[in-house]
């Protein structure tokens, strides 16, 4: 239970707050090697109790044994306590709700010493030194300073978020890192860990669904990572590294973000204790749900519905293309329309949401998708040049076109009506013979796509349908894609899913650029991406399209707001 310093602090954290406390101080130094420091103002712990409260599997937490099945304190084996205090010299001062004055307990190497009578006010007080110091291969071990106060750090802060009603104070090495208020407001936290501008982009979730609830904040998908290390999921108040929890937000930015780009999240689940088991893990961080599909896809659809209602389409800086400096040409507040709308969204408090058991977040649903575009052109064969309501949009026509081509497909195979063409003439592919299973197991995928493949002979495999969408191309391009694509990517064939291969053959059949469309194609492939769900992005998260607003045209020109 006890890895490192960061253990510590979360295990005694953790105790405070089922304590009720709403008052928590944390103090370090030495990262935590030399002195732990917890101090809350919780319902304390009886003289009585506070010898039992340090020996093993003894708890206050659970009264029956039912209670194990619907576990709804955050501790409740009766090990943390008792692991501290064998590999450290812990000192516990506490004074219970009703006592006139408090006991004292000091353990040392897991030896308990005499009960002593002080003066403490209400609460607990835990201080842990000298970690480690009788278990030298532990002690040798543990990562440089920098980074086991990397680690208490971000313990810390994500608990802060979790419970914004807990006045939390933070101090390391004699400096206050970390200070709430315990007002209740999450995002004035998030202003205070990431920064006034990060907090007020993040986007709002509040959903509900049949006794389960998320709520917490997501990133636009203008704000991205490259790895996954600030996602993050508290379950009935318990922070867990769940992989499907975290595959369920991921798949809800499937094709809104590029390939190895990652959202930022903390989100809040809660659901009936009795509907997950959180004893699968010593440290507690991993849990088991009941219903564990029902879970993925209800986060899932609320992240994807909000995100869905945020999504800006990209706006243009001046400062790209115009000699002039950005602050010359755009004063602060000087924003498009989309912009502002956005930022209006993202300012706005729980309170507008619909709180109805089936009603997922749709706080934005009458932000329009695209408006409606007039087409003026084609620029370097490459973009699409359109008129909208309040200036210019540059679209790319093969990202576009991408988009069209998979919302086509998956639709199709979300309505059950995949519709195939046959092929005048059947389609023979060569492969090699390290590719011809890559090409195997995907078979069954492209029939539920619409495609129709069969093996022919030992190293070939024989096209004879293909999807009404994609009629007309290449049919042998579509099972190159799969060997090009695949042979980079480590997934295992068998994990990639029915949307990542409609994606990656869309974007080769898609129309390249450098490739002249007649006024024709240019104003039907603008039509179909008018009616696209997600038209901003590509399948694989690249933006369709940037807009010049009318005011940052103006402001170019010297109408408006030029110097």
């Amino acid at each position: 239970m006890i890895e490192r310093p960061a253990s510590v602090v979360k295990e005694l954290l953790e105790n405070s707050l089922d304590a009720s406390a709403t008052s928590i101080s944390i103090s370090i130094r030495q990262a935590g090697r030399q002195r732990i420091e917890v101090a809350d103002n919780g319902f304390g712990i009886p003289p009585a109790e506070l010898p039992v409260a340090v020996s093993r599997h003894a708890t206050s937490k659970l009264v029956s044994a039912d209670e194990l099945f619907r576990i709804s304190t955050l501790g409740f084996r009766g090990e943390a306590l008792a692991s501290i205090g064998s590999v450290s010299r812990m000192t516990i001062t506490s004074r219970a709700s009703g006592e006139q004055a408090g006991s004292r307990l000091v353990v040392e190497g897991g030896k308990v010493g005499a009960l002593q009578p002080v003066g403490a006010p209400q609460g607990t007080h835990v201080v842990v030194e000298q970690l480690f110091q009788n278990v030298p291969a532990r002690l040798k071990f543990l990562k440089q300073d920098i980074t086991e106060r990397r680690a208490i750090d971000g313990l810390v802060t994500r608990y802060a978020l979790a419970y914004p009603r807990v006045d939390i104070r933070f101090d390391a090495e004699g400096t206050t890192a970390l200070q709430t208020a315990g007002d209740g407001d999450r995002r004035a936290i998030l202003a205070g860990i990431q920064g006034v501008e990060l907090a007020h982009q993040l986007l709002e979730i509040e959903a509900a669904d049949e006794g389960m609830s998320l709520a917490g904040y997501v990133s636009p998908t203008s704000v991205t990572r490259s790895n996954r290390r600030e996602i993050t999921f508290f379950v009935n108040g318990r922070w867990v590294q769940d992989i499907a929890l975290t595959t369920a937000l991921l798949q809800a930015y499937h094709t809104l973000l590029m390939v190895g780009r990652y959202p930022l999240a903390t989100l809040f689940l809660d659901l009936p204790p009795s509907e997950l088991d959180v004893n699968v893990h010593p440290a507690k961080a991993e849990v088991r749900f009941r219903q564990p599909d029902r879970v993925f896809s209800f986060v899932q659809r609320a992240v994807k519905r909000s995100m869905l209602a945020y999504a800006p389409i990209p706006s243009m800086r001046p400062a790209l293309w115009s000699s002039r400096t950005e602050a010359d040409v755009a004063p602060p507040g000087a924003a498009s329309r989309e912009e502002a709308e956005v930022a209006a969204a993202t300012r706005s408090s729980a309170g507008q949401v619909a709180g109805t058991a089936t009603t997922m977040v749709s706080r934005t649903a009458t932000l329009p998708q695209i408006p409606l575009l007039r087409l003026v052109g084609q620029v370097g064969a490459m973009y699409l040049v359109a008129e909208g309501p309040d200036g210019l949009y540059l679209i790319d026509q093969h990202a576009a076109h991408e988009r069209v081509l998979f919302e086509k497909l998956m639709k199709d195979r979300e309505l059950h009506e995949v519709a195939s063409q046959d092929l005048l003439t059947p389609v023979v592919v060569e492969m090699r013979p390290d590719q011809v299973d890559a090409v195997e197991l995907q078979l069954s995928v492209l029939a539920s796509l619409g495609f129709i493949v069969e093996r022919f002979g030992a190293q070939a495999f024989q096209i004879r349908s293909m999807p009404a969408p994609l009629a007309g191309r290449d049919p042998e391009a579509v099972l190159r894609v799969l060997i090009d694509e695949f042979e980079e990517d480590e997934s295992p064939l068998r994990a990639v899913t029915e949307a990542r291969v409609a994606a990656r053959i869309c974007k080769r059949l898609a129309v390249r650029a450098g490739q002249a469309l007649s006024v024709e194609e240019q104003r039907a492939l603008l039509g179909d991406l008018e009616a696209c769900a997600s038209p901003r992005t590509c399948p694989h998260g690249r933006p369709t399209m940037i807009h010049l607003s009318v005011e940052l045209l103006e402001r170019q020109f010297g109408r408006r707001g030029a110097r």
